[in-house]
């Protein structure tokens, strides 16, 4: 036995086939990994469940942008599930899918109140065309001058959290409602005396590099934004920062307390505006009071006088 094992082992090696009673009853060859695949086909009429919320449309309609989310996921070459009435499932919101759709099929844009909201939903869904439209339209238009303006001030949004976080801290030490910081907020980095006020506008300050050593100083305040250089001015960062801190749904107040009167060299000193934010970390529900009817008091009333009148 040893030998005739040892007589197959060599016709193997010497075929290069195994025996018919040998081979393996299935065989996976190469070439299937050639063979083309069949896209699915779907409905001209695609019914639609985004997150919950129904929707009709053609499948045109998906497909309008070949660069889109919505014309990959319906070309054919990918599996969508169904929910149990047959419609196509995307695990999305679909609150604001009907804006999208109506770009898709007659390039209508949503209203203004919506625009920031559908604008995410482009986002996702990858419509380059209604995210260029979109972001022609208030008030994205007009955040991206404010972002234009932003990206001059060094170190905003690093300022901006530490605005919050002071005042997380102030207010959890304090057990209290709000906290109050300084923040300095100056355009132009100019050393000014009081003589010099009137000409504000028009001085320039000519120094050498040792000089302006002396004019560099930190004002007593928790943050400081600036200087920048921009038509925008001091109220108008105030109101970024103001803007800024709402969106992330703080209440905040803002004065100017009075300006740093650090004296810096000879007659020169800093001048530069000190403002006092009032971070707010939760409102105070206005308290309701039930006022009694007439009958409601007449009743008390009367309870009052049999209860006089039993003791």
């Amino acid at each position: 036995r040893a030998e005739m094992s040892l007589k197959k082992r060599g016709k193997r090696r010497e075929g290069g086939a195994l025996p018919q009673s040998e081979q393996p009853l299935f065989s996976f060859p190469n070439a299937w990994l050639k063979v083309p695949v069949v896209p699915f086909q779907f409905p001209e009429v695609v019914p639609l469940n985004i997150g919950g919320a129904h929707f009709t449309t053609r499948l045109s309609t998906l497909r309008r942008y070949e660069d889109t989310m919505l014309a990959a996921m319906f070309s054919g070459r990918h599996f969508i599930p169904t929910d149990s009435e047959g419609r196509y499932f995307i695990d999305r919101d679909g609150t604001h899918f009907g804006d999208v759709l109506n770009f898709l099929r007659s390039g209508d844009l949503p209203p203004r109140e919506r625009v920031r909201a559908v604008y995410k939903e482009a986002q996702y869904y990858a419509i380059g065309p209604l995210l260029e439209q979109l972001e022609n339209m208030q008030p994205l238009k007009g955040e991206k001058v404010r972002q234009a303006f932003l990206g001059l001030m060094p170190y905003y949004k690093d300022h901006l959290e530490r605005i919050v976080e002071i005042a997380r801290l102030r207010a959890v030490q304090r057990k209290a409602r709000f906290a109050k910081l300084k923040v300095c907020v100056f355009k132009e980095e100019m050393p000014i005396t009081p003589y010099e006020c009137p000409l504000l506008n028009s001085l320039r300050f000519e120094r050498s590099e040792s000089d302006g050593q002396l004019f560099e100083h930190h004002c007593e305040v928790d943050v400081s934004f600036g200087p920048w250089e921009a038509v925008a001015d001091v109220y108008d960062l105030l109101h970024c920062l103001v803007t800024d801190l709402s969106a992330q749904g703080l209440t905040v107040d803002h004065q100017c307390i009075g300006v740093c009167d650090k004296h810096l060299i000879n007659h020169y000193y800093c001048k530069r505006p000190i403002y006092e934010f009032k971070i707010t970390w939760w409102a105070l529900a206005s308290p309701t009071f039930h006022q009694p009817s007439l009958l409601e008091g007449l009743s008390s009333q009367g309870c009052n006088a049999d209860f006089r009148g039993s003791f």
